[in-house]
């Protein structure tokens, strides 16, 4: 289904030439509070100080992109026969699409592949996934930034629930994997696996100070250096309490510190079978000079 940006409701897309889709949710955008609330002593420095931050409408993906979405991108042969017109490319402000590496081990580590989570990819490739998702179907998808994210989650009121064990997968409920998407209840949006289950990559460099000088008006900590980026959502691995909505985790170097290639691999970590993504896509369709800016700025220092 290919919806105008007029028409902001749920939908699914369909990606030509391929045997995959990937759902959508609408969320209408508006002002809440991001952070943690400077009197929650349970909460860490870094959630603090909350802060007002006013969004635009975004789609963002029901589910955390699977190995079956995923491998179709990893395992694709690129070249432009497959995508929109070249005309289309250069309006979309792409001028190649780069092909995965592909694993050189079972990058699942035999936790199922399938619908279950894709994992242990970079951040790099990552945005390369919806950099091949744009030119397959001619819209602008990315990932979310560390502010939309957050305001999915509280907006679907997904920490809010009684039972933490009716919505997510963590350390105590896990066996010590992760499981398939979507076998959790959704939160009140109609999004599944928000918290738990793998850990999503963001957009926004992590700092410690940028919510005392963030933005009010659709944030984004661009990135500057390669680590640490910022993820969210907590994973299977992690104990309950850092399941939470404002909760941030940062990116390492030592996830890829048994990749025995010189240079390390720029698309998987070797030691990150918790780290996974979901998408977005801005309801109001980018300029081609915004898009040409994005994706220069999201694949700093890569």
């Amino acid at each position: 289904m290919h919806l105008n940006a007029q028409d902001f409701q749920n939908y699914t897309q369909a990606i030509t030439n391929e045997n995959i889709s990937i759902e959508l949710v609408a969320i209408k955008g508006g002002s809440f509070t991001m952070g943690a609330l400077e009197e929650d002593i349970t909460r860490k420095a870094d959630e603090k100080p909350n802060h007002k931050v006013k969004l635009d409408d975004f789609w963002i993906g029901k589910y955390e992109i699977t190995w079956e979405q995923y491998d179709t991108f990893v395992y694709a042969n690129i070249d432009n026969s497959q995508f929109i017109d070249k005309k289309g490319l250069k309006a979309m402000g792409i001028d190649g699409i780069s092909g995965a590496t592909p694993p050189y081990v079972d990058m699942s580590f035999n936790m199922g592949k399938a619908s279950a989570p894709a994992v242990n990819m970079t951040q790099y490739a990552a945005l390369m996934f919806c950099k091949w998702l744009t030119a397959k179907t001619g819209i602008f998808y990315r990932l979310p930034t560390e502010a939309e994210w957050e305001y999915a989650c509280k907006k679907g009121n997904t920490d809010k629930t009684a039972s933490l064990d009716s919505i997510a997968w963590h350390q105590e409920n896990s066996n010590e994997k992760y499981e398939k998407t979507g076998l959790k209840s959704p939160n009140s949006l109609g999004i599944y696996d928000m918290l738990g289950n793998v850990s999503e990559w963001v957009l926004d460099q992590y700092s410690t100070s940028y919510y005392a000088e963030s933005p009010t008006k659709n944030p984004w900590n661009k990135p500057t250096e390669l680590y640490p980026r910022v993820l969210r959502g907590g994973s299977w691995k992690d104990t309950a309490n850092k399941l939470c909505c404002t909760s941030r985790q940062q990116s390492k170097a030592i996830w890829k510190r048994r990749d025995p290639q010189i240079p390390k691999s720029n698309w998987w970590h070797t030691d990150a079978p918790f780290i996974g993504f979901r998408i977005v896509r801005p309801k109001i369709q980018p300029t081609k000079k915004e898009i040409e800016s994005y994706w220069l700025d999201a694949m700093m220092d890569f």
